[in-house]
């Protein structure tokens, strides 16, 4: 990742899951790579006990096609 990505804090609740943390965050379960990649350190759960220490990636979001001229769509 870019050296200026922005990270947002966030503690577990027991029951997080890499794909539910990506579902809440980025509105895509199977999008949880970029929060595995800013958290090297944090073991791989399954499902996470209540109170680990998380930076989320802030990911823009794709440009929206609907701002663009047809021919561009």
């Amino acid at each position: 990742y870019a050296a200026m990505t922005r990270y947002i804090a966030y503690t577990t609740q027991a029951g997080d899951r890499w794909d539910t943390l990506a579902w809440q965050f980025y509105g895509d379960a199977s999008n949880f790579h970029p929060i595995i990649a800013a958290n090297v350190s944090v073991a791989i759960y399954p499902v996470f006990p209540a109170g680990v220490a998380l930076s989320i990636p802030i990911i823009s979001p794709p440009p929206s096609t609907l701002t663009l001229p047809p021919w561009l769509r």
